[in-house]
């Protein structure tokens, strides 16, 4: 998880299985995948050990190298 910063308080976040925590709040976050283009939630499609990612709002499939992941309390 590289760049990840809190939220709320800007720290680093650590990297921990289900996201990140921010020690400084001590506070959990997941990790939302985002459309880079108009930055909505992505649909996550799972099949045969792939992890591909949709944009419902016209963008097609996305590129797991252009997906945003963005902190989100969780």
């Amino acid at each position: 998880m590289e760049n990840m910063h809190c939220p709320e308080c800007h720290s680093a976040l650590e990297s921990v299985e289900v996201g990140g925590h921010c020690a400084a709040c001590n506070k959990d976050y997941r990790l939302e995948a985002r459309c880079p283009d108009c930055h909505q939630p992505l649909e996550v499609l799972k099949a045969c050990g792939a992890v591909d990612y949709f944009c419902r709002n016209g963008h097609g499939l996305i590129s797991k190298k252009r997906v945003e992941f963005v902190p989100v309390a969780g």
